[in-house]
């Protein structure tokens, strides 16, 4: 069990964790963003990254600044906390990301581990190769191995009290990535980055990105806590939270700001197409679209900064009270249905529900079905696969309304879409006293009828009567042969 890090809630795979960070002497809360600082361009200073918006930890570049002499020199007669003035956990990066810019770097792990721990830094990073996605298996494989070859030097250098990332690379081969994700938790490092998405975030392939964090999650133990490296716009938060992230980093509140973008959790706006400032932040509450154009360049661009640290912290507390309420894919939804490429991610996080449905917490506030995907939520299959524990007298009757008069069965259950067939006793139970719309998509039916097909299953000496409100043919056509169905909406629900 690795001490430095402890979950306190979870939500499918998604968790409100404490990460002690003993060199810093602070213990973080995540979910938790990392604002990047750039050292040769701090748009806001570290130190009001910390006293202004809650900054608890934040990443810059141990790379760039061995090689840029001034800052080079600061950093080792200061160190990297006085040099930066902030005093929270500090981050460095290794230069990893110049090595898949410009093919070559001029250090090794060994030696950029030493720096990093000369200057200060809390969390130290190997020299690892982010493997781009869509490679050949043949180069991803070599990558991956290089990779953990950087691991291996990572563990011998004598890091005292600075924690050290461990990777997880592999491309989007998701085995290789399971398998990286493996080898990484068998090691003693302490942070565990999901490397080389950023192409994945930026093509909008989010769907892609769920798949490979899902299959490094599957190698990882639970107590590994995760960084999803490159992922710091909001809109995908909840999401990349859901599959099990922990630390985010951010350099878009700056690098969008400089390109006049305002930053919402539904997606990026343009500035001059602005006609309203839709957010209740100080800068959006000080200004109005003219007035923000009007500033001169550097504090336009200051002010957009702020205000895209403002949404991007909000969304993280959001999100981590959404995991300790038991909301968050009810949240994930919500942001779903903001752009395509988030209704891509959240449906793949669904093909992953038996993962996410191996932490999920088995009781919860109101089931919201809000959505055709909210009947493929790991609650409906935890239900599903419970019904096989129980047993049914001879004849049962499955009926949406209540029980009826003078009926000769043996027992009647209810049966709800999307959840299927439970006796009366669980009926205030979570998830069974979900809250349900009216008009239901017919893959609510065929859930309940995948349930109805459970439980005959697993007590087939039953004969199953179903009750149903007009089911779809799709539905029905999904029960086994041996279960009896009367269309109760024919009869006036009687």
């Amino acid at each position: 069990m690795r001490d430095a890090f402890e979950i306190r809630a979870t939500d499918g795979m998604a968790r409100v964790g404490r990460l002690t960070v003993p060199r810093a002497g602070v213990t973080v809360e995540t979910p938790a963003l990392m604002p990047v600082v750039n050292p040769n361009l701090q748009t806001i200073s570290p130190r009001r990254l910390h006293d202004e918006f809650g900054a608890e930890i934040l990443i810059t570049n141990s790379y760039i600044i061995r090689n840029t002499d001034d800052l080079r020199e600061r950093a080792e007669a200061e160190g990297l906390h006085e040099m930066l003035d902030f005093p929270g956990a500090i981050v460095t990066d290794s230069g990893s990301f110049q090595l898949a810019e410009y093919g070559e770097i001029d250090t090794t792990t060994t030696e950029i581990l030493n720096f990093q721990h000369e200057i200060g830094s809390d969390i130290g990073t190997p020299v690892d190769i982010p493997t781009p996605p869509d490679v050949s298996r043949e180069q991803a494989e070599e990558e991956l191995e290089a990779t953990e070859e950087a691991l291996a030097d990572a563990e011998a250098v004598d890091t005292g009290e600075m924690l050290v990332n461990a990777p997880v690379q592999g491309s989007t081969y998701t085995d290789l990535r399971e398998q990286a994700g493996s080898h990484a938790a068998s090691t003693d490092l302490d942070v565990f980055p999901v490397g080389a998405v950023v192409p994945l975030l930026n093509s909008y392939r989010y769907d892609d990105m769920i798949d490979v964090t899902a299959a490094a999650k599957r190698g990882l133990g639970a107590d590994c806590p995760v960084h999803l490296f490159g992922a710091g716009h909001p809109m995908m938060f909840a999401l990349a939270a859901a599959v099990g992230c922990d630390l985010f980093d951010s350099a878009a509140y700056a690098l969008y700001a400089r390109d006049g973008r305002y930053l919402t959790v539904r997606g990026t706006e343009q500035l001059e197409e602005l006609s309203y400032l839709p957010c209740p932040c100080p800068v959006c509450t000080e200004h109005d679209p003219d007035s923000l154009r009007a500033l001169d360049e550097r504090d336009r661009e200051n002010a957009l900064a702020e205000h895209n640290l403002h949404v991007t912290f909000a969304e993280i507390r959001r999100v981590r009270q959404a995991i300790r309420e038991g909301s968050l894919l009810e949240l994930v939804e919500e942001r779903a249905r903001a752009h395509p490429a988030s209704a891509d991610g959240f449906r793949a996080l669904l093909d992953h529900a038996d993962q996410l449905e191996e932490s999920d917490r088995v009781s919860k506030g109101t089931f919201f079905y809000t959505s055709p995907e909210s009947a493929r939520r790991p609650e409906v299959l935890r239900h599903h696969e419970r019904l096989a524990r129980l047993e049914t007298p001879d004849r049962t009757l499955l009926t949406e309304f209540g029980e009826p008069t003078g009926h000769d069965h043996d027992a009647v259950w209810r049966v709800e879409p999307p959840f299927g067939p439970f006796p009366p006793s669980l009926s205030e139970t979570y998830p069974l006293h979900a809250e349900t719309p009216e008009r239901l998509e017919d893959v609510a039916y065929v859930a309940a009828a995948d349930g109805v097909a459970a439980l005959a299953e697993a007590n087939p000496e039953t004969t199953f009567t179903l009750g149903h409100d007009d089911w779809p043919a799709e539905a029905l056509d999904t029960l086994p042969e041996g279960v009896v169905t009367e269309d109760l909406s024919e009869l006036g629900g009687e």
